[in-house]
């Protein structure tokens, strides 16, 4: 039960951001990156600054964010086939109902993602950080098979942030 109001929590917060106003009227709030049912098969986007990013049924096939910082990036209904996101940031994002399939996670940091419905076919997540990040078991389980390494910036092993056993 926590975790559902958990993920409500977030997706309001996600979708009806507060709008601060300064004293003199202005608005300080930045509007997020919105990528809504776009076409982005084969784009480069390593490196990017792309934190709290919305790509909601989004085509991100042999799409390049390797290094990129997708901090509170929402990612929903969405396939990644073969989709590159080594050493990408993706921490506190919501990953909901996305196929991750031939997908390079290697290095990549999930340190409190929320990834529910997600589904994990063939992908590399050597040295990936899943801390605190909320999985089903079913999909900690198959990720445990794979899990090795150590991730490079947070020096938590793969294994130890899926709490295999």
């Amino acid at each position: 039960m926590p975790t559902i109001i958990t993920l409500i929590f977030a997706s309001i917060l996600i979708f009806f951001p507060s709008h601060a106003i300064a004293a003199g009227g202005t608005s300080q709030y930045k509007p997020m990156l919105s990528y809504d049912n776009a076409e982005l098969n084969g784009q480069d986007f390593s490196g990017k600054n792309l934190q709290t990013a919305v790509f909601t049924t989004a085509k991100l096939d042999d799409t390049n964010f390797s290094g990129a910082d997708l901090t509170g990036v929402v990612i929903s209904s969405s396939t990644l086939n073969r989709t590159n996101l080594h050493g990408a940031n993706l921490t506190q994002g919501l990953l909901d109902q996305v196929r991750f399939v031939g997908a390079d996670l290697s290095d990549a940091v999930f340190t409190e993602a929320m990834m529910l419905r997600s589904t994990f076919t063939d992908v590399n997540i050597a040295g990936a950080d899943f801390t605190d990040a909320i999985l089903g078991k079913l999909q900690q389980k198959e990720l445990c098979k794979i899990a090795t390494g150590v991730n490079p910036k947070t020096g938590i092993s793969t294994r130890d942030s899926l709490a295999c056993k």
